[in-house]
């Protein structure tokens, strides 16, 4: 005979007997805006995505399961439009006053910080003196960046006016440009040219490195308002990669400082 009772009680054996091999449930996906920045992220023309970022979502996901964080491709003027309109929750290796003013975001420092240098051909009856005025000098600069010494305007047409500078998307081209005669001054963050020096060590008596620091780069994440990760759970992640050191594996191979946040 039938007995309601007697099915009830199987399902509820078989729920138990299933338990351990039920799936949990789905990590929640958190999208990372990836704009063109070496060496913190690098968009060669075929293949995904290669620099500091995809290792840092590596060690993200490494660390954790309740959360899926991905790259989705920007680009460094539409990463404020992509993240008003939802389709990145975060943008990382940021800084509040570049541009995002008036964009609803929560910040979370990232403990790390880069610089800002000027680079110029070597030359013997040159020294650090030849930084000290911009005035005159072709500079070489990454197009869409912000930069100290021009008030953090970084609109072409201002920079090519009023400081009679070569906008590109490649800090190769503009060390070479230097090298090679065709611009005074580069402007280069103190990470990529450690690594250009590597990949490029028979020019290092070529260049000469300034004191100056245009500016110090103190990096952070920005989450939209209704990100799937809170600030303080995404702090807490990166306090996790410092204390287990994989931020300083990351990172300090290309002379980036990692401290600690309080």
């Amino acid at each position: 005979m039938f007995s309601p009772w007697r099915l009830a009680a199987g399902l509820s054996l078989w729920a138990l007997g299933t338990a351990g091999w039920m799936p949990a449930s789905a990590a929640q996906l958190v999208r990372i805006g990836a704009a063109h920045f070496p060496p913190y992220t690098v968009r060669p023309e075929q293949g995904a995505d290669t620099g500091l970022l995809p290792q840092l979502v590596e060690a993200l996901n490494a660390a954790q399961a309740d959360y899926q964080f991905v790259l989705v491709p920007t680009s460094i003027p539409r990463r404020f439009r992509d993240f008003e309109q939802g389709r990145v929750d975060m943008a990382i290796f940021e800084n509040p006053d570049w541009g995002w003013q008036k964009i609803p975001h929560t910040s979370v420092d990232m403990g790390l910080e880069d610089a800002e240098v000027f680079v110029a051909q070597h030359e013997p009856d040159r020294d650090q003196s030849y930084f000290n005025d911009l005035t005159g000098k072709r500079l070489a600069v990454f197009s869409g960046y912000h930069y100290a010494f021009a008030n953090f305007n970084a609109d072409p047409r201002y920079m090519a006016e009023h400081f009679n500078a070569t906008l590109t998307y490649s800090h190769d081209s503009n060390l070479l440009m230097v090298a090679r005669g065709r611009a005074d001054i580069a402007l280069v963050t103190r990470s990529y040219l450690s690594d250009f020096m590597v990949r490029n060590a028979e020019m290092a008596g070529q260049l000469m490195v300034s004191e100056r620091i245009d500016q110090v780069y103190h990096h952070y994440a920005l989450l939209r308002p209704k990100a799937p990760i809170s600030g303080p759970a995404f702090a807490e992640l990166l306090k996790r990669l410092r204390d287990n050191g994989e931020m300083l594996k990351i990172f300090e191979p290309y002379r980036i400082d990692v401290m600690a946040v309080p």
